[in-house]
């Protein structure tokens, strides 16, 4: 039988009828969604929580900006929480949902224009709903020559979602929030923010020069839920002359640390200019194997299987993704530098000449370290099937020691709750994004506990140790809000009760609300 549909917290029947005279009268009947059928597209999830938890009220879905300013004129007065997304595609953290139940989805898909590409000075403006499969095609359509930088779930993603969670990729454009220039931000009161060089009038420079004048502002969008972001800048990078992808494997667990400490220098001198990946043997196993095929029983899968594997398939224990960019006389100079620094660590370096029967594992990665759009890594949702993931995304320091620290607790960690350590680090500059994927199956109840338990005995033993996620699912924002502190947590509600005092925009986003909340279950 299904749930009803959720109120917002507080509102009677009464005035959410009116409110929905009021934003069908803004939208159009068709652009607001209250219907049970068409509602639930937006509960499903992949986070191990009951997805009625979660419900929510119904979605408005705008077109313009005047849009967006005219809701929120309704929210203010009935007190009317709206949770913004750009596509709904935050996989492993959310998807479209809410983080708590009641409020009303804000679908910005519909804003989805392409308003400018200089493929001179190398940047775009596009609106929230855009995605990043729509502005390939733009790039392609008109010839330009220029390169994205794309996440996992690219084709279906929006490149402003994605920044706004503060994601990445995996160019040297692939920390994608430093490449973002200039903001337009509906603000909790409809006022209308251009953030950057956008607030002058006439403005050619607002996609150019990120900082403006006095305190720089777009940090505080992110993350966030201080206001709308329906318009945003970003840097493209300029299609480079060649580009050479490579794969270095490494034969045991216990090489990442050689890996990382080899990859840092490399990365801080720019050697290697992009945020490549060191994918685990399993994570690379999973994106081709269905679990029951390799391992039908519960628990963690042998170390001793896993070694079978991943010489069945001829990967690595660690398989480092990387690239260089240039002309032919740069790469060349460069490629001298990284096959000497990783033969001396003991790793097996690879193009793709060496693939003689070609290699879809690196295939993919070479697409995505070109900012070429591929689906592929979404094999990893068929290892266990039943549709549960969820990712836990630690940060690290880039030394192999604390590579091998964190690999070892979060093995020991998911082993204890019957899960795989399936994982990969992200190379930043001088840091690395942790990536467990905590793969399950959602229709198993007993499952999804477990997989619940352990996020939360992942979070707590990481930051005893101090360590601190980036990103979090809607389930943790609250936990994770305490791991970075009081004060953090006090400044962040300060803002909230300045800039949004009626409480209207994503409550609960990031742990931010107006006063002390706790959404536990």
């Amino acid at each position: 039988m299904d749930q009803p549909t959720p109120l917002p917290e507080g509102l009677s029947a009464g005035d959410f009828t009116r409110a929905l005279e009021r934003f069908r009268a803004i939208l159009g009947p068709d652009n607001v969604v209250v219907e049970p059928e068409r509602v639930a597209p937006y509960k499903k999830i992949m986070i191990p929580v009951d997805e009625e938890r979660l419900a929510p009220a119904g979605a408005l879905m705008p077109k313009t900006t005047e849009q967006v300013q005219a809701i929120m004129t309704v929210c203010n007065q009935y007190r009317i929480p709206v949770w913004p997304i750009s596509t709904g595609r935050n996989f492993g953290y959310g998807s479209a949902a809410p983080a708590s139940r009641g409020q009303m989805v804000l679908d910005l898909r519909r804003m989805n224009r392409i308003i400018e590409v200089d493929p001179e000075l190398c940047t775009a403006l596009v609106e929230a709903g855009v995605t990043y499969q729509q502005l390939a095609d733009y790039i392609k359509q008109h010839d330009l020559p220029l390169w994205l930088d794309t996440p996992m779930p690219a084709p279906v993603a929006s490149p402003v979602g994605n920044t706004l969670d503060r994601g990445v990729g995996y160019t040297p454009y692939g920390e994608h929030f430093l490449f973002q220039c200039g903001m337009e931000v509906v603000m909790p009161d409809g006022q209308l923010l251009r953030t950057g060089m956008g607030s002058i009038p006439n403005s050619n420079t607002w996609q150019v020069f990120k900082w403006g004048y006095g305190p720089y502002l777009d940090g505080l969008f992110t993350q966030s839920n201080f206001g709308v972001v329906t318009k945003m800048g970003f840097w493209l990078m300029p299609k480079p002359p060649a580009y050479k992808p490579f794969v270095v494997r490494y034969p045991r667990q216990q090489d990442i640390a050689k890996a990382i400490d080899t990859i840092r220098p490399l990365r801080i001198a720019q050697i290697i200019p992009n945020a490549g990946t060191v994918s685990n043997g399993l994570w690379e196993v999973a994106v081709l194997e269905k679990r029951e095929d390799v391992f039908d029983q519960d628990g963690q899968i042998p170390d001793g299987l896993v070694r079978e594997l991943i010489a069945k398939h001829n990967v690595g224990a660690w398989n480092v993704y990387a690239a260089l960019y240039g002309t032919p006389e740069q790469i060349a100079v460069n490629w001298k530098i990284v096959t000497q620094a990783f033969a001396a660590s003991g790793g097996e370096v690879l193009t793709e000449e060496d693939m003689t029967h070609g290699d879809p594992l690196f295939q993919y990665r070479k697409d995505m370290m070109s900012g070429t759009m591929s689906m592929r890594e979404f094999g990893l949702y068929n290892w266990r099937g039943g549709g549960g993931s969820t990712w836990f995304a630690p940060v690290s320091q880039s030394r192999g020691s604390e590579t091998i620290k964190q690999m070892a607790l979060a093995k020991d960690i998911l082993r204890d709750f019957g899960f795989d350590y399936i994982a990969l680090f992200i190379i930043g500059w001088r840091d690395m994004h942790h990536i467990v994927d905590i793969l399950y199956d959602r229709s198993d109840s007993a499952q999804r506990q477990k997989a619940y338990d352990c996020y939360k005995e992942l979070l707590e033993q990481f930051s005893r140790r101090g360590y601190a996620v980036y990103r979090t699912n809607l389930a943790f924002m609250d936990q994770v809000a305490d791991i970075y502190g009081p004060v953090k947590k006090s400044v962040n509600q300060r803002l909230k009760r300045a800039l949004d005092p009626n409480g209207i925009i994503a409550p609960g986003k990031s742990g931010i609300h107006i006063q002390e909340h706790r959404n536990r279950p």
